[in-house]
């Protein structure tokens, strides 16, 4: 697996919003989009562009504190056609607070990297994850490059402990239990759940249950659950599988 810097997360993520943009542009707004219950494209635009400029907006002041993202005004145009081109803006918005602040300058995030660098990958897989709600919801295949998808993976990982608001997260704990993340494209993790806490390591070898799948983007569809394990080959204790995924959701 790759290493990132925080200009080649900012790259991405732009990447990432104008493609997402495409995928919207024409599309009906009222659509639904089923693997973010009771959204429809609408909804699903507005959180993602609102994201990006709240976290811009951040970023730019080297914020302190969490600022209200409901009380923003994030400029949101009137008529919803226009809410594809709004979200493709806010790619040069989020790029430009990001470059221009030391990547290890401190401000406030919700995880466990209290630095500029965290927002620049947060943004880019927050963005990369609506992209294919996006795109399973208008029924278009879903791609996404090896390295981006391995990256969104551990990700994923990393940012679990700190996702408070889900009280699932707490209860995430064992006696020494693996779970194994496996692709065919060479990419894996091995979470283990300890008595006060679970920790992962890149890894690939087996664990008390293991998940194997084609890439790296069908794993990231698997922690994010937007696929069931059931397209996939799963080896040793489904339950423990099965109670992994039902708490560990952000």
């Amino acid at each position: 697996m790759r290493e990132w810097t925080h200009a080649e997360h900012v790259s991405a993520a732009a990447t990432e919003i104008a493609r997402m943009a495409d995928v919207l542009r024409g599309r009906e707004m009222s659509v639904p989009v089923l693997t973010c219950p009771g959204w429809d494209l609408a909804r699903l635009v507005t959180h993602t562009g609102g994201v990006h400029r709240w976290a811009a907006t951040m970023v730019a002041d080297l914020a302190e504190r969490r600022y209200d993202r409901r009380g923003m005004d994030m400029g949101l145009p009137a008529d919803a056609s226009g809410y594809p081109a709004w979200l493709g803006a806010g790619a040069a918005l989020l790029s430009e607070a990001l470059l221009s602040q030391d990547p290890q300058a401190p401000m406030w995030t919700w995880g466990g990297e209290r630095r500029v660098r965290f927002w620049s990958r947060r943004m880019l897989h927050e963005t990369l994850v609506h992209r294919m709600d996006a795109e399973l919801a208008v029924g278009i295949p879903t791609l996404v490059p090896e390295d981006v998808a391995a990256d969104g993976v551990e990700e994923f990982l990393d940012i679990l402990p700190y996702a408070l608001w889900n009280p699932g997260v707490a209860e995430l704990r064992g006696g020494g239990e693996t779970i194994s993340l496996q692709a065919d494209t060479g990419a894996g993790w091995v979470i283990t759940l300890d008595p006060d806490r679970f920790h992962h390591r890149r890894s690939l070898q087996p664990g008390s249950v293991t998940v194997r799948t084609a890439t790296s983007a069908d794993l990231l569809q698997v922690v994010w659950g937007r696929r069931s394990v059931d397209d996939y080959a799963v080896e040793g204790d489904a339950g423990l599988l099965g109670w992994w995924r039902e708490l560990a959701r952000i």
